[in-house]
């Protein structure tokens, strides 16, 4: 009965577009004040204590470099970049902004984030070009999901606390998988133009240029090498790692690149300050949540249903990515990891699945649900710049819908891409 009124009253709240930090509280409240077993003071020292954690350090600190630097001006030196080496092909405009979602994507850890500092200048860009305004915010909002797949991501962070695993290993981890959605996406933009005759830019290679780009975006590419290489190299941990990137972020922006100034940091620290505290008390909500579940046994319950459906993991496996499918469209990605990795970590446990394998798995899965409504953080995001409707762009973004779980199966299926570099 306890679960039923936990569950009840989550879902009861939702529908009622009370925030999911919110609801995640009330309902715990409400379970404990019914249930003599639970102690509402358990669940508010929770509250403080599952926030109180050295790893979790690193959201706020990622969140703030993400946001200086998505203010400095990279987004457009690693279009340039990008557009210098594909811009001439068929698509190139398409690609080149893919190829930019994933660099920037390496540096924000962040879906909406992607979007909207690459949007902004590309989706004009490529309708300037003669893109159909649906396709060019279709392929922004896609590509913007690596932000979360991509080193450094933020639900990693999440997943690896929840399931006391290694986030440097997810970060490597990440790597491949997101690369080969981006090759995914990069593989349908050079259709789809072919198609709809979306010709290059027509200008020839120039090493020259290359070599002027190149200088220009140099500081931006050294991020993420700096911060994984740092992680993995055993130079820090990636709570350091973020503050490092914090200060690098700060350095470029104010001194190399110089288009921040001093007076816009106190807007930029507010701006990052709301997201981290966002994710922060869902954090703290969540585990008052969780606390609950773990009490009444629900993560075992689960498990034992999951296995008594059947015994192939691949069943099982598919049973999961539908169930976190259905999950993205309702529930914010970093909730969602929060609450779902302790019902579903066992049951990858019992399975014999590697567990950094399954959080790639649970990510990218996630990730997906930054495009499907009616959450779609994404779409609106996309729909903001754009001007376009939601449900033409809904529409736009239904063919990039079957491209990401395309590569979201052969992610799942093949555990090597992400195992390779651990």
């Amino acid at each position: 009965m306890t679960s039923f009124i936990l569950f009840g009253s989550f879902f009861l709240f939702m529908i009622l577009s009370i925030p999911i930090a919110i609801s995640l509280g009330l309902a715990g409240l409400i379970a404990a004040l019914y249930s003599p077993n639970i102690s509402i003071t358990l669940l508010a020292q929770g509250l403080v204590t599952s926030t109180d954690n050295f790893a979790l350090m690193a959201i706020p600190f990622f969140i703030l470099a993400g946001e200086i630097m998505g203010k400095g001006g990279i987004s457009n030196r690693l279009f340039n970049l990008a557009n210098v080496f594909v811009g001439r092909f068929t698509g190139g405009f398409a690609i080149a902004a893919v190829i930019t979602c994933m660099f920037f994507s390496a540096i924000s850890g962040s879906g909406p984030a992607t979007v909207a500092a690459v949007g902004g200048i590309m989706i004009p860009a490529m309708v300037a070009q003669g893109y159909d305004r649906k396709f060019a915010t279709a392929i922004i909002v896609t590509a913007g999901s690596m932000g979360i797949i991509i080193p450094p991501s933020i639900p990693m962070v999440l997943y690896g606390v929840s399931s006391n695993q290694s986030i440097g290993d997810l970060f490597m981890g990440g790597i491949i998988p997101g690369v080969l959605i981006g090759i995914f996406l990069i593989s349908w933009c050079y259709f789809y133009s072919k198609k709809k005759g979306y010709s290059g830019s027509g200008e020839s290679f120039s090493f020259k240029r290359m070599l002027l780009v190149l200088n220009q975006a140099k500081w931006s590419l050294l991020v993420p090498i700096i911060i994984l290489g740092g992680i993995y190299g055993g130079i820090f941990t990636p709570t350091e790692a973020a503050v490092f990137g914090v200060v690098y972020a700060a350095f470029v922006s104010l001194f190399l690149h110089k288009e921040v100034k001093i007076v816009q940091f106190r807007r930029i620290i507010a701006d990052a300050a709301m997201s981290s505290v966002a994710i922060l008390i869902i954090i703290g909500t969540a585990n008052a949540f969780g606390t609950i579940l773990t009490m009444e046994k629900i993560p075992q319950v689960i498990a034992e249903a999951f296995l008594t459906l059947s015994q192939n993991s691949i069943v099982i496996i598919l049973l999961i990515i539908i169930l976190l499918l259905l999950i993205g469209c309702f529930i914010d990605t970093s909730a969602a990891v929060i609450i779902f990795t302790p019902i579903l970590f066992p049951v990858a446990i019992q399975l014999g699945l590697d567990p950094i394998h399954f959080g790639i798995i649970m990510i990218v899965t996630l990730s997906i649900g930054f495009i499907t409504p009616p959450l779609g953080v994404n779409l609106f995001v996309g729909a903001g710049i754009s001007g376009l409707s939601m449900p033409a762009l809904v529409r736009g973004v239904v063919p990039f819908f079957f491209i990401m779980l395309l590569g979201l199966t052969v992610i799942a299926i093949i555990p090597q891409l992400t195992l390779l570099l651990l």
